[in-house]
């Protein structure tokens, strides 16, 4: 048992590689193959998770189960997937992600098919909150991962990569779950997401690393310095105390060494729970969510049932709004990088309002235009995943690497702190208001997340 917890403590630095050559051909492999490995790992998380609300509408009819109950299967796992994350988040900045992560895909692929096999009520509400604690683990071990390995100055651009495997897996299983629900049963959007996820478990135990101290490298401010000069000193230093580039000389590179000789909870407390942005941020991060998710959990449901579209079909079409969101947020992490000098927040509130103009057409569209309603899901898609890409960009710029998977799983908290609203509520809401009360809670929300994302126009990190 003490052989299987070592497992989890980060790996020491191995002695520091000096040829200048071989530093970057090392680096450039161990970036590409920990880009790919935490993107097939992050998106096959979400096949074990967001397969249920293309089981949702068959459970009804099969079960008898209301959209109020159906709804609170997505609050509780919601509600335990925040509390994991974030409590998760601060494990993950101090654990060996080759390992911690594998371990939560691997759990939660369990959970799915214990859900799969059950039939009662709480038996399956008991598993669902489970498999939300073990999808906590996915996003920690990957903040680390790309904040070691990608530097503040890449990161709009490199992680809006990593950032659309939520949108290739969601989609992905949107799509494989509607056919398997149609076709073998609710039960089938358990069991084939769950064999998929053990086997991409033992290949993330294969392919992932820690840090690149682990591996001999130095920092990866070293490795991306502006200069030939300045990437030699820090060689031959470990660190650059030099600007980012010309013209920037106020910013300093991470890691500041002085900040490294803080205590970890000292540091947490500076650059993550006294912050005022941090937390503007975590509740703009609720807002979002709600949004996200009543889209991504419920617009099955609701071109099923409002707009007369098969079960199939408007899954393909969800599977479009998650597509539609992957291209958001590339351009999103393309404009701040390009744009707006690493600044996220003027893309933010650009994006909200789009958001906002997209969700009031869609809700006034009338029934009988499948072709308009595919329209609308798409911008949705795209604007929304605008937003939820870059509130865990702007975390980790303010929080730095050695506290982004913790400062990223605060607001990740709250982001799935939402779901007691965009499940539970929003059932709660349509069995009351119908639909017309579900689309003004999605206008309200994105109002106030408008609002809140204007007060981040300026922020920017410490780094």
């Amino acid at each position: 048992m003490r052989k299987f917890f070592h497992l989890f403590i980060p790996p020491p630095d191995a002695e520091m590689i000096s040829e200048p050559d071989e530093v970057k051909s090392r680096y450039k492999y161990w970036r590409t193959r920990q880009l790919y490995s935490t993107f097939i790992g992050y998106g096959v998380f979400y096949f074990v998770r967001k397969n249920i609300p293309l089981a949702l509408p068959v459970m009804e009819h099969v079960l008898g189960i209301s959209k109020a109950n159906l709804g609170l299967f997505l609050t509780l796992h919601d509600l335990l997937y925040g509390v994991s994350k974030f409590l998760n988040g601060i494990l993950g900045d101090r654990a060996n992600p080759r390992y911690f992560m594998p371990l939560g895909l691997l759990l939660s692929a369990l959970m799915n098919i214990f859900f799969g096999l059950s039939s009662g009520l709480y038996t399956m509400g008991i598993v669902w909150m489970l498999n939300g604690w073990f999808q906590g683990m996915g996003f920690p071990p990957c903040a680390r991962i790309l904040s070691h390995w990608f530097s503040p100055k890449e990161r709009g651009t490199k992680w809006a990569i990593w950032n659309t495997s939520h949108q290739v897996g969601a989609a992905l299983i949107l799509v494989m779950a509607g056919y398997l629900a149609k076709y073998y049963g609710w039960q089938s959007c358990f069991f084939v997401p769950a064999v998929i996820s053990i086997a991409v478990a033992i290949f993330l135990a294969e392919r992932l690393r820690d840090t690149p101290g682990s591996l001999g490298l130095p920092p990866v401010e070293v490795y991306t310095a502006p200069t030939d000069e300045e990437f030699l000193l820090g060689l031959r230093t470990g660190y650059l105390d030099v600007p980012f580039g010309k013209g920037e000389s106020s910013e300093k590179k991470e890691p500041h060494k002085e900040d490294d000789e803080i205590p970890f909870k000292e540091f947490l407390m500076k650059y993550v729970f006294s912050n005022v942005y941090i937390w503007i941020i975590c509740f703009a991060n609720f807002f979002v969510y709600i949004i996200r998710y009543i889209f991504m959990n419920w617009a099955p449901t609701f071109l099923n049932e409002m707009r007369g579209i098969s079960l199939v079909q408007a899954g393909g079409m969800t599977a479009g709004f998650e597509i539609a969101g992957l291209v958001g947020s590339l351009m999103a992490g393309w404009l701040t990088d390009r744009y707006f000098k690493s600044r996220r927040g003027p893309v933010c509130l650009i994006y909200m309002v789009l958001t906002l103009v997209s969700i009031f057409l869609f809700w006034k569209l009338p029934a009988g235009f499948p072709l308009l309603d595919t329209v609308m899901l798409l911008l949705i898609g795209f604007f929304i995943y605008g937003p939820q890409f870059l509130v865990a960009v702007m975390t980790a710029d303010i929080a730095t690497k050695r506290a982004s998977a913790t400062a990223i799983g605060l607001t990740g908290f709250f982001g799935y702190m939402s779901g007691i609203v965009s499940g539970w509520g929003l059932g709660w809401v349509v069995d009351h208001y119908g639909w017309n009360g579900g689309f003004l809670l999605l206008v309200l929300c994105s109002v106030i997340a408008t609002v809140l994302f204007a007060f981040t126009l300026n922020v920017k990190g410490e780094d």
